[in-house]
């Protein structure tokens, strides 16, 4: 079935792209077809960026929030308690936005604003167990089906694919640096 898939998605991609032919260089008027993926681990790629978006606005949906709420809830379940100053800056948003966004989840009930346990003037907001197990119990069995896929493969194909995907991450991580927001 996946090997019949990987057939069909090069052959939808040959239609767009003869990948023996140069595409040229790119330019704000280029066809798009002229920088479609040959490769059908490309394409595959692309699919699961575009199937993690649509699970990620699923769980948002699920849990009621929007996808800057969803995102600091992201950093609190997987950092845990942290200042608003500190969430703004992993989230990218400014102060003003983090504080809307923390009243929003307060609300929800899927976070609490409590005493910093060492700053007196200074606040933590913390993440509720009962979110956390809502969000965790739709992830877990998503990630562990993804980790059992590498069971198919050889210790030596694992390798290939662990360097391969690291590859990927870095190449992502480049292109998503953003400045930081200006004060």
């Amino acid at each position: 079935m996946f090997e019949s898939r990987i057939i069909r998605l090069s052959k939808e991609i040959s239609d767009i792209v003869d990948p023996m032919q140069p595409t040229g260089s790119p330019s704000p008027d280029a066809d798009v077809a002229a920088f479609a993926p040959t490769r059908p681990a490309t394409v595959l790629l692309r699919e699961f960026i575009e199937l993690s978006e649509q699970f990620e606005r699923s769980i948002g949906e699920e849990l009621e929030v929007n996808p800057t709420d969803l995102q600091a809830m992201e950093h609190l379940l997987m950092g845990g308690p942290l200042a608003p100053g500190e969430l703004a800056r992993r989230v990218g948003i400014s102060a003003g936005a983090t504080t809307t966004a923390i009243d929003r989840l307060v609300a929800l009930g899927h976070v609490t604003r409590e005493p910093h346990p060492t700053d007196r003037r200074g606040i933590l907001v913390v993440p509720q167990e009962s979110s956390r197990d809502r969000a965790m119990g739709r992830l877990m069995p998503m990630i562990m089906g993804i980790d059992a896929e590498l069971d198919a493969f050889t210790p030596s194909e694992q390798e290939t694919i662990t360097r391969y995907l690291a590859q990927v991450v870095e190449r992502l991580r480049g292109h998503a640096e953003r400045r930081a927001p200006e004060e």
